[in-house]
């Protein structure tokens, strides 16, 4: 299972925009799609997808999944957003991004929120989630190397292949399924509210 480890390697799965990298400036569209390329470019699964598009930013405008811009200019507040948007389209629906962020955007729009420190400790988590994923991967190899002892040596590549990769989409769904139900619990939470 080396061949894991490499692909875990290239997917520089420790890369997050740091407030750091975040300009103290305004952005035009252009150059929030050239920051995103620039940072997350080496991680795209095949070298024609975009990271960013102005589709992608224009639709998450209309969408109200980000406030309103001022200018044509989009602000450390709106990269952040982004940056976690990118982030949660890997695994929740557009509508549930909205859900989740529908809060946040409007305490950055009352100013109710310290955003640095927000982003500061969902990064914390971030660099946490990927050493624990690091350490599950390889409790799954053993796991799956396991499985198919005893299977001949031609059979066993594949199917050991083919068990991994079974095994890493049922975590993801089993993951995804419960931060869905979460989601679910903030429209329960909203509707509740409007009914009061």
């Amino acid at each position: 299972m080396e061949k894991i480890k490499h692909i875990m390697e290239q997917l520089g799965l420790n890369t997050s925009l740091t407030l750091d990298e975040i300009p103290k400036i305004d952005l035009y569209m252009d150059q929030v799609i050239q920051l995103f390329e620039n940072k997350f470019g080496e991680s795209k699964r095949n070298e024609d997808d975009k990271v960013l598009t102005k589709t992608m930013i224009n639709n998450y405008a209309k969408g109200k999944l980000i406030f309103p811009i001022q200018n044509k200019k989009y602000s450390k507040e709106h990269l952040i957003l982004i940056s976690l948007i990118y982030q949660l389209k890997g695994g929740l629906s557009i509508n549930d991004i909205k859900v989740t962020l529908d809060e946040m955007n409007k305490k950055i729009i009352m100013g109710d929120i310290d955003l640095d420190s927000f982003y500061s400790s969902y990064l914390n988590l971030i660099a946490q989630n990927v050493e624990d994923f690091n350490r599950d991967i390889e409790e799954r190899i053993k796991a799956v190397k396991d499985e198919v002892k005893g299977l001949q040596e031609d059979e066993s590549n594949y199917l050991e292949e083919f068990l991994m990769i079974s095994s890493l989409v049922h975590m993801s769904n089993l993951y995804r399924r419960v931060a869905e139900k979460m989601v679910d619990g903030i429209m329960v939470e909203k509707d509740g509210k409007r009914h009061r």
